[in-house]
């Protein structure tokens, strides 16, 4: 038999753990060190995980993608009086550190002549960009004769993008490796602490190193805030999702052909990258961009354009004409023909009147 314990032999309710409370021990330009506690046991590693994935593969940065060498048609090629080869150099290129002043992408000029170290430095200020680590080494000209003349391309993204996806550039255009992140590494530890009369509690420690176009609190907020809106998902399980007017419907196209891959329409390498790379990936998000739009995107030419057109043309997937110009057009063509028609009655009257004057005569 099961018995039911009195009230008053419970054994007494532990005592409420204090709100959870952040420490920031350090905060430099490139350190941070925070102490989180009390939690309850299991929790420094319930919440250490997330964190660390979001401070290393989530947050936003700017980074070099492509490079362009005068005299350097690919990685293979040499440049006069340059001691490194192009492969090292691309490598190099990977540790320039940006800060983006306008969250917008651009270009960076090097221009160098003469001998002697060439350094991140070197390179031409622009109000859109700080180099943060002036003195990377790029190369080294050996030479009073050699000259460096390159363009940098720089865009914003998140985490790491390998030069592999940079497919279908043309000659001379070389891609680089674009480490986004601005976050080089980043530990937690667990360790017990006491409050009161509770010592099964537990204190988590998280180490964050930036590249110094960030510090280190920003990331953690950064970091903080991405899991939260992660999270803020599942707080909403038993809510019905809200009906939203179906986009496709306001191009006159269906759902399914709204939600048509790029990838599907057999284009050439260097438009659906130009695409891939400004996040167009259905045709619908192709379809509700005006054509002048379309043509600001990087390397997306007209001949681009019309090869884009004329896939879609050739699938059937252009949104279907209204009838409106077509209606107008019968309208004039309707009038114009009137005007033939009553110069034909006028005619047979003229004809009919002169034969009847002939027939008096």
């Amino acid at each position: 038999m099961y018995g039911i314990t009195p009230q008053e032999e419970l054994p007494p309710a532990a005592p409420e753990i204090p709100d959870l409370s952040i420490t920031i021990q350090e905060n430099e330009e490139a350190y941070g060190r925070f102490v989180a506690e009390p939690l309850e046991r299991g929790w420094g590693v319930t919440l250490g995980n997330p964190l660390r994935r979001a401070l290393l593969n989530s947050l936003p940065g700017t980074a070099v993608t492509w490079v362009k060498i005068d005299g350097a048609l690919h990685e293979y090629s040499t440049v006069p009086h340059m001691r490194e080869e192009v492969v090292e150099f691309l490598l190099n290129v990977k540790g320039i550190r940006l800060r983006s002043l306008a969250d917008r992408p651009g270009r960076l000029r090097l221009e160098v002549d003469g001998e002697g170290e060439v350094r991140a430095g070197d390179i031409m200020a622009t109000a859109d960009f700080e180099i943060v680590n002036p003195e990377h080494h790029l190369a080294t000209l050996d030479s009073p004769d050699a000259r460096l003349s390159v363009e940098f391309n720089v865009e914003q993204g998140v985490g790491y993008e390998p030069a592999s996806q940079d497919e279908g550039l043309p000659i001379g255009v070389l891609p680089v490796d674009a480490i986004y992140t601005p976050v080089r590494k980043a530990n937690f530890s667990v360790e017990s602490t006491r409050v009161g009369q509770r010592s099964d509690l537990e204190k988590m420690i998280v180490e964050v190193w930036t590249d110094r176009t960030i510090m280190p609190l920003e990331a953690m907020q950064s970091a903080g805030n991405k899991l939260m809106e992660s999270f803020f998902l599942f707080t909403r399980l038993d809510k019905e999702p809200e009906e939203e007017a179906s986009p496709a419907a306001g191009l006159g196209i269906s759902p399914d052909v709204y939600n048509t891959l790029v990838e599907t329409l057999a284009l050439s390498a260097r438009t659906l990258n130009c695409l891939k790379r400004a996040g167009i990936n259905r045709v619908g998000e192709v379809l509700s961009m005006p054509k002048g739009e379309l043509l600001k995107i990087r390397n997306f030419g007209q001949k681009s354009l019309d090869e884009l057109y004329d896939k879609l043309a050739e699938r059937n997937l252009l949104p279907e004409e209204t009838d409106d110009s077509s209606s107008e057009g019968e309208g004039e063509d309707g009038a114009e023909g009137e005007e033939p028609k009553a110069e034909v009655e006028a005619g047979a009257e003229a004809t009919e009147d002169a034969g009847a004057d002939s027939s008096e005569a």
